[in-house]
């Protein structure tokens, strides 16, 4: 999957693991976009044809609800229990099942949390 990763969620491990799981990985810092809006980053998203991974739910949920001419978005909930959270190999392996699942991510937003077994 062709990724752009917002600034929330580039830590080098999880681009790591991302990228030996054989995903296209571009993150916020590359494409100097770290500390801009995120109006900016979803838009660079589009241009990209990049499918955006982001921890920041709210803003980006806000953004496909007034359009879903994008590329999809993959969204990772934060709970205060470390049990609902999820690990960097978590995510990896919600986005396989996304993959695998052959759903359309195209103009989706799929909440990552739901993908994770």
């Amino acid at each position: 999957m062709r990724l752009l990763v917002d600034e929330d969620s580039q830590s080098k491990t999880l681009v790591r693991l991302l990228t030996e799981a054989g995903h296209d990985v571009l993150t916020a810092e590359q494409a100097g976009l770290n500390g801009l809006d995120d109006r900016e980053v979803f838009e660079r998203a589009i241009v990209e044809g990049r499918t955006l991974l982001t921890r920041n739910c709210a803003d980006f949920v806000t953004f496909h609800h007034e359009s879903s001419a994008h590329h999809g978005i993959l969204g990772v909930y934060h709970d205060t229990d470390p049990m609902r959270s999820m690990t960097y190999t978590d995510i990896v392996r919600a986005i396989g099942n996304v993959e695998r699942s052959a759903v359309a991510t195209e103009g989706a937003f799929l909440v990552l949390n739901a993908w994770r077994w």
